[in-house]
């Protein structure tokens, strides 16, 4: 396995590498709701950056770097992993480090079970730290709230665990955004899930909560503005009121002098 990443696109260049490669192995997420944790982690990111084309996201999907990978087919596929500074609009099955110039994820989340929470925080841990050089990485289990883990590759190209904040979030220095978790119902499976926050404490909202939001800002808006609309007509019809009654005051008191002989034109 080769763990600087020059010399794995060099290694590759000059043995002509494989373009056979499986990007689908048939094997399904562990649960729905950890398909739902994927997506809410992809979907809110290109929500919330959404103006920016210099990144890609992906989950699920085949990450090759090395032919030593290739023959013993030792796949590995981040659940969910961001790379930035790259193109992200050119289509990819997998990512395929030898034909993105020898870039890796810059962040992974894997979306732990029972079942795999050993080889998430051991061997694919070693693996994202000493060979990836990812630069944040976390752990969480849909089904486990309090499994929130995180560490961040420090400048002797280790990973030190991030302390969380007093909300139990965890830093992500790399996206500039905190990782926590957050209570609610989503494709209509209720669970506490791993959403992103921003700098402000604010949740990173998916497309439809987004759509959701500025929906009911305009109906807002459209409240206020009628309302306003009514409250100006209001005071229309009040001084058109006073104006007549002013107009009829004028009218009694021209009649009563007219009845004592005076002239109110003459006044």
């Amino acid at each position: 396995m080769t763990t600087d990443n020059n010399l794995a696109v060099v290694d590759w260049e000059a043995h002509n590498p494989p373009t056979d490669l499986i990007f689908d192995d048939g094997e399904v997420l562990e649960s729905n709701r950890h398909r739902i944790a994927m997506n809410v982690l992809i979907r809110s990111l290109q929500q919330i950056w959404s103006d920016r084309n210099d990144y890609f996201t992906g989950g699920n999907m085949f990450i090759y770097y090395s032919s030593s990978q290739i023959r013993h087919r030792d796949f590995r596929g981040p659940d969910f992993f961001v790379v930035l500074n790259v193109d992200g609009s050119n289509p990819r099955q997998g990512w395929v480090v030898w034909e993105e110039n020898g870039r890796y994820p810059d962040v992974i989340v894997e979306l732990m079970s029972r079942s795999t929470a050993g080889i998430d925080k051991g061997i694919k841990k070693d693996l994202y730290e000493q060979t990836f050089h990812t630069s944040d990485y976390f752990v969480y289990d849909p089904f486990d709230a309090n499994s929130l883990q995180g560490w961040h590759l420090d400048h002797e190209q280790q990973y030190q665990p991030l302390t969380p904040n007093e909300n139990g979030w965890l830093w992500c220095r790399r996206l500039g955004l905190w990782l926590g978790t957050w209570e609610g119902t989503i494709d209509r499976e209720t669970a506490i899930w791993a959403r992103f926050y921003d700098v402000a404490g604010n949740l990173v909202l998916l497309p439809e909560e987004a759509a959701k939001l500025q929906a009911q800002a305009a109906k807002s808006q459209a409240e206020v503005a009628k309302a306003r609309e009514k409250e100006a007509k209001s005071r229309e019809e009040e001084a058109k009121s006073r104006e007549e009654a002013a107009k009829a005051k004028a009218t009694r008191l021209a009649a009563r002098l007219r009845e004592l002989g005076e002239n109110p034109d003459m006044l």
